[in-house]
């Protein structure tokens, strides 16, 4: 069962959220987040890209890089740009996009349910980028980004929520960059604060959507600071780390594409013989071509775009993890026919969210920059949670959620 608890947000005051809120830190590089926080002391690039306060080319994972986002978390609340909520609070932070609006519950969920895989994972995660994380959590001694976590969709909790945001918005603004709406509200009533922790407590299970790195990240900290207390009791701030939780009937996983710089030492007509073995392939024409269902794929090479689809035998509709796209496209066009074995080291292939649209992968592949793309139909929601539940892993690369989660809305201190 889920355990969840409330917690005294380190918010921005109203009329500073715009200039304090930023993009995820793992959503752009440094030079990005130097540009966007170009004027602006205020924004949490300076604590979570604090690399953007010294020269160009500093190493983001120097010693003094960490020790700047504590300096600079610290002046933050020094100055009045966040400041602690007096008393714990649930909050719920929907996000607008294309006009459709989700609803999520802002949680501390507990180290424990990490610990004992009762919130389930669907990536594996890299130890470099696990201590990386690790580092900012124990520099700051706080979670200053949340993760993302999906819940099945819950009617009490669906009704908490109505209610809650028939008042207005303590946020209600559109981000410049992304051009999404993010809207939010506290829940401070103690009676519904309680229906909402026991409406958890009856949830079997929390899935993580997005943020792998730093639930692991905030998770072993926790750990480390319990293993460190003598005194530790079960209750301290550390054993929870902060989360959003949305209903899955109401997130959406787009595609995530590919795009690799050789065909091989194939030329095009034996590239696409060699693939023709394994998928159905049709000429489509100059014009983007989206796939349109399970097991179709859109390839664009020299100019034209090909509609590919896997062949009968290809894929087992009983295996959870052989049935994706990714692993049959990684399979037998990556591995088989590019010589890719490894997606997550290998140097040739480059991956691209769907957020950026199929017209990104054509345009990378006509600067010459790369050779050829291929774009697969998105996961499902369903799809992710029955992996999760049973134990298994997805391929690298495989989900890309959209809209990400604005940073600096609220923070989670571990004392």
């Amino acid at each position: 069962m889920a355990i969840i608890k409330p917690f005294r947000g380190i918010r921005p005051p109203q009329h500073l959220v715009e200039k304090v809120a930023s993009r995820p830190y793992d959503v752009l590089n440094s030079d990005e987040a130097r540009h966007e926080a170009a004027g602006n002391p205020m924004s949490l690039y300076h604590i979570i890209k604090p690399e953007i306060d010294f020269e160009i080319g500093t190493d983001e994972h120097d010693e003094k890089v960490y020790n700047k986002a504590f300096e600079n978390f610290s002046n933050f609340k020094a100055q009045g740009w966040l400041q602690q909520d007096e008393k714990e609070n649930y909050y719920v932070y929907a996000q607008t996009m294309s006009g459709k609006t989700q609803y999520g519950l802002v949680v501390c969920a507990h180290v424990d349910d990490y610990l004992n895989q009762n919130i389930k994972k669907h990536e594996l995660t890299r130890r470099d980028k696990e201590e990386d994380r690790m580092k900012h959590v124990r520099v700051n001694n706080a979670n200053i980004e949340p993760v993302f976590f999906a819940y099945p969709h819950n009617d009490a909790l669906d009704a908490i929520v109505a209610e809650t945001i028939k008042s207005e918005p303590v946020y209600n603004f559109v981000a410049q960059g992304d051009g999404f709406g993010h809207h939010f509200w506290l829940i401070d009533n103690e009676q519904t604060i309680a229906t909402i922790t026991a409406t958890f407590a009856q949830i079997p299970s929390l899935y993580i959507a997005d943020g792998h790195h730093r639930s692991a990240a905030a998770a072993l900290v926790g750990y480390e600071k319990r293993k460190q207390n003598p005194n530790h009791t079960g209750k301290e701030e550390y054993n929870y780390f902060m989360a959003v939780c949305f209903p899955d009937n109401q997130l959406n996983i787009i595609d995530y594409n590919r795009v690799v710089k050789d065909l091989n030492g194939y030329t095009d007509q034996e590239f696409l013989a060699k693939i023709g073995v394994h998928f159905g392939v049709q000429k489509m024409g100059t014009e983007i071509y989206k796939p349109n269902k399970l097991h179709n794929f859109s390839l664009y090479l020299s100019g034209s775009w090909y509609s590919l689809t896997a062949k009968a035998g290809t894929y087992n509709d009983n295996d959870p993890i052989g049935v994706l796209d990714v692993t049959i496209s990684s399979k037998l066009i990556l591995d088989e026919v590019l010589g890719i074995k490894d997606l997550r080291s290998d140097k040739r292939i480059d991956f691209v969210g769907g957020i950026r649209g199929l017209a990104e992968l054509q345009k990378r592949v006509d600067s010459g920059e790369m050779r050829v793309a291929l774009a697969l139909y998105p996961v499902s929601m369903k799809q992710l949670i029955n992996i999760a539940d049973s134990g298994n892993i997805m391929p690298p690369k495989t989900t890309w959620f959209e809209p990400k989660l604005r940073s600096g809305l609220v923070i989670h201190e571990l004392v």
